[in-house]
């Protein structure tokens, strides 16, 4: 990947595509699959896959300091750096400068960014859920914000070809609030997974503990241009194998191979442009990121995939006279709903036994317990709606425990070549409802680096939510306990929306007009051919990590807009 550059010629495509992660490269492989001129543009710098990842072979004793960064570095990313692990050395170069990219917030909200090829695809947990109709039919069932336009059999076959094309190892559990895939082999659990799957099994009705489903390649299933998962868990520095599914080393490549695919690094997007006498979107504006000139590039269908948050300022910013207030944004929906999921509670503790036990490899994935809160009869709470799954897995301490024995000499030497004892922790990711007045706006007053408005923030967890999280917690402490570890401890460490990097809302998609932003195709309701596909179209949350639903729509509104535009009704 990277032959495919812009012809400064060439003004007027087919399709442009905004973005070009997860849901971006879906949508340039699908448009250009169909035959369709793609622009993709991209406002970060080119990554090229493999050479461009720069410390994907080093190990922690070739970083500096530990591979922590000076504090001149760290000061360019105090919010970047919120999650806790996103800026060590390692990786920090896939996450933003926050001082030439900043943010503001009413409430605190924590805004992980990657602009680059590939965006956050390159560094994304991978873990890969297929929604049910419990999630689709859940706001008409709970009487909150609005209806889906879709429901599970609509969907169902798009995630049939996602999976079946990225790669997902897991296992099919035939249950009815996490339906089964297409999915290559599980990774196996280790000894004390094992025991604790068993244990649960044991003493929860209902309760289900499997390996998480995560967009590795497992098997002997052959994927173009990649290779299986070498169980190295450097994941999030860009994987050389291809192992993991990024849009740089899969759909991007893919969307190249047609002979019909234009790459723009380096391009920002400042807004749509509305042509009224059509009622359609003509193109886009663009600054180059460098030289900071203004570009406009024209095309019949586009499509919106640069991040929720993102994708909406676009919108925001798109003012003509139809649409005042924003493209599309009749029903003044545009920068409310903003969900995400809320983590950082859950439980560990120490496992006894298996010390003559170890594992191979670094496997970058643990355990998963899907969702059995709120799913009819005895599951039903009376405190909170929706429900959680939990993440999480087990581990041999290493040498750092002799620490606190003082140990030396001769003893320390024997005791440091020995792995401690195995510890279990899981870590709850609840749903976040979609609440209206928890949005985000302009501040035209505070302008960028290229002169656009910065986003203001004003969004905050719920009474649902909290009382979510004391039962994640104590659930998470019982099962434990009931597994037959010792020194249990629960903890809760809220942060703020935005710290699980699941961002969603903000053009939610729905029935009516007068609700929502965009239909059941992820068209915007009154702009028939621009289509908004990454988190931004969500109408409510889930308790799943929620890439493998942006991409099978993404995947099936590609393929809706090349069917329309043939029949020329866009």
């Amino acid at each position: 990947m990277g032959k495919f550059y812009y012809n400064e010629e060439q003004e007027t495509y087919d399709a442009i595509v905004v973005g070009t992660g997860i849901s971006g490269g879906w949508a340039a492989k699908e448009l250009c699959e169909n035959g369709l001129k793609t622009l993709i543009l991209e406002r970060g710098r080119m990554v090229t896959h493999i050479n461009d990842y720069k410390t994907a072979n080093m190990d922690d004793w070739d970083f500096p300091n530990n591979g922590n960064l000076s504090r001149e570095e760290q000061a360019k990313q105090l919010k970047q750096a919120r999650t806790g692990y996103t800026t060590k050395a390692a990786h920090n170069e896939w996450f933003v400068n926050d001082l030439e990219h900043p943010y503001n917030e009413t409430k605190r909200f924590d805004w992980m960014r990657g602009y680059h090829v590939g965006g956050r695809s390159i560094m994304w947990g991978r873990h890969s859920y297929r929604w049910s109709d419990i999630d689709f039919e859940a706001n008409k069932r709970d009487g909150i914000a609005v209806d889906w336009p879709v429901r599970y059999k609509d969907i169902a076959p798009w995630y049939d070809k996602v999976e079946s094309y990225i790669g997902v190892s897991g296992e099919n559990l035939g249950l009815k609030q996490l339906p089964d895939g297409q999915f290559l082999p599980m990774m196996e659990l280790n000894c004390v997974e094992q025991v604790f799957r068993a244990k649960v099994s044991e003493n929860f009705d209902g309760r289900v503990v499997t390996a998480g489903r995560v967009a590795h390649i497992t098997g002997n299933k052959e994927f173009e241009g990649r290779s299986k998962c070498q169980f190295r868990n450097r994941c999030i520095r860009g994987c050389p194998f291809g192992a993991y599914f990024s849009s740089n080393s899969s759909t991007l490549p893919a969307a190249e191979r047609t002979g019909n695919l234009t790459l723009r690094p380096d391009s920002i997007v400042s807004e749509v442009i509305y042509d009224p006498k059509t009622g359609k979107a003509s193109g886009v504006k663009v600054i180059d990121r460098l030289t900071k000139e203004e570009l406009v590039f024209n095309a019949k269908v586009i499509f919106l995939c640069a991040s929720s948050m993102a994708s909406t300022s676009i919108l925001m910013q798109s003012k003509s006279e139809r649409f005042p207030n924003g493209m599309g944004n009749d029903s003044d929906q545009l920068g409310r709903n903003i969900m995400d999921h809320h983590l950082g509670v859950g439980a560990s503790g120490k496992f006894d036994g298996f010390e003559d036990k170890y594992y191979k490899g670094r496997k970058p994935n643990g355990v998963y317990i899907p969702r059995f809160r709120n799913l009819g009869g005895s599951s039903n709470q009376k405190d909170f709606i929706r429900g959680y799954g939990y993440q999480g897995g087990a581990s041999r301490d290493n040498w750092e425990e002799t620490i606190s024995e003082m140990s030396y000499g001769k003893e320390l030497k024997e005791n440091i070549l020995k792995p401690g004892g195995w510890t279990f922790g899981i870590g709850g990711f609840g749903e976040v409802l979609p609440y209206q007045e928890n949005r985000m706006t302009l501040d035209y007053d505070n302008l960028d680096g290229w002169g656009l408005p910065t986003v203001t923030f004003d969004a905050e967890f719920k009474e649902n939510e909290w009382k979510m999280r004391e039962d994640m917690k104590n659930q998470a402490i019982e099962m434990l306990e009931k597994a037959g570890l010792r020194d249990v401890k629960g903890f809760d460490n809220p942060g703020a929306l935005g710290l699980g990097i699941h961002e969603m809302g903000t053009a939610r998609m729905g029935r009516d007009p007068k609700t929502s932003v965009l239909n059941g195709n992820n068209q915007i309701h009154a702009v028939p051919n621009v289509y908004v596909t990454d988190g931004a179209f969500m109408t409510s949350a889930s308790c799943v990590n929620p890439s493998l639903t942006y991409m099978a729509f993404t995947a099936r509104a590609a393929n809706h807009a090349a069917q329309e535009l043939k029949k020329g009704n866009i």
